[in-house]
């Protein structure tokens, strides 16, 4: 495996106070090996996913079926859960990481392949979320919950429709603005404001978007993830860029609160369920991800967080059940769909320019 990048080591290092324990990738003693090397007599399995990303219901739900103790953690970003995984410091079975995250994590050999005989499931899994670019041959993941990014603005304070990624860069919202403080997802806006590829390889166009960055810093209120929900909904900041359905948990707390998708594109993700190595409860794992997958629990998951489900069946039940506004925020309609872009594993050399120059915008160095 490659060895932990600058950036992600010192955000791991951060946590691993609160982190505790590292997994074995063979058998010992005393253990069950169909269960992935878990001790015979524990029926657990630890599950790491994004904050308010789930339904926590279904935990109680899935306990009581199978007699399996789920530990659940939530992790900030993408960047944040490879470190820890990286550097040692967690027990993880089931991880729910984005798109071009597992792209990474299947190159450095830290998925395990599932055991599908353990996934009836999968059958449920609408076909356009199989055979993604990141698991092209469907032997690492299952798709969890899909969607797009987009701006998010308090229209009390902006009396004005926003339709493009500029107005995350327009001094008249000085101390109003929010950005995302994970790399990918930040340079993203940049890049297709400026009308580049997100994905792109093009050191000077990632160098342009970097200068960019630069010059928003004087008129943010703050970088965050979580913490946007608090700031739109109390009107503590104005505008910012964050993921789609969240919109519709925050316009639940505050009706002024507006939703775009911008005219220069935004990006659609897939996060997905996957077994890191070192899993000691791999059986288990394959488990909660079956469960998951189910109709019933896919749609419970939905109603909760109004991501929209992987899940087939439970995804269409669900738009039904949509008024107009929110499945057009749930769901991306095929002109829409046309601008948006995917996340793909960059080269390393890439990934380390990123590094530094996220170092160099959030004043780590």
């Amino acid at each position: 495996m490659r060895k932990t990048t600058i950036v992600t080591a010192l955000v791991c290092l951060l946590l691993l106070a609160a982190l505790t324990g590292c997994g074995q990738e063979t058998p010992a003693a005393g253990e069950d090996p169909t269960n992935g090397g878990a001790p015979a007599q524990a029926q657990v399995v630890h599950v790491h996913n994004w904050g308010y990303f789930i339904d926590r219901d279904v935990l109680g739900i899935f306990e009581e079926e199978y007699g399996i103790r789920v530990i659940y953690h939530e992790f900030v970003n993408n960047e944040t859960l490879y470190a820890a995984l990286q550097l040692g410091g967690m027990i993880a079975d089931v991880i729910i990481p984005s798109d071009y995250m597992i792209a990474r994590m299947i190159e450095e050999e830290m998925l395990y392949e599932l055991n599908f005989s353990n996934i009836p499931n999968y059958t449920l899994i609408d076909p356009r979320f199989r055979s993604l670019a990141f698991d092209p041959e469907n032997r690492f993941s299952v798709a969890y919950k899909v969607g797009t990014t987009g701006l998010i603005y308090n229209s009390a304070m902006i009396p004005y429709e926003i339709t493009s990624w500029s107005a995350l860069f327009d001094e008249r919202f000085a101390g109003q603005i929010l950005m995302f403080n994970n790399p990918r997802d930040a340079f993203a806006v940049a890049l297709q404001y400026l009308g580049y590829d997100i994905n792109t390889i093009n050191e000077d166009e990632i160098q342009e978007a970097f200068e960019l960055l630069m010059e928003q810093r004087s008129i943010l209120q703050a970088y965050v993830m979580d913490e946007i929900f608090d700031k739109l909904e109390s009107g503590e900041a104005w505008i910012g860029p964050w993921y789609a359905p969240d919109f519709l948990t925050m316009y639940a707390h505050n009706p002024d609160l507006r939703f775009v998708r911008p005219a220069e594109g935004t990006n659609f993700f897939v996060n997905a369920m996957v077994v890191p190595r070192g899993s000691e409860n791999r059986t288990n794992a394959e488990k909660f991800i079956n469960f998951m997958v189910r109709t019933d629990i896919a749609l419970m998951n939905m109603r909760a967080i109004k991501y929209a489900s992987a899940s087939y069946d439970a995804a269409v039940i669900f738009a039904e059940e949509l008024n107009d506004l929110e499945r057009d925020v749930v769901f991306v309609g095929p002109e829409e769909y046309a601008l948006t872009e995917v996340f793909y594993h960059l080269p390393s050399h890439i990934l380390e320019l990123y590094d530094r120059l996220w170092i160099q915008l959030r004043g780590l160095s």
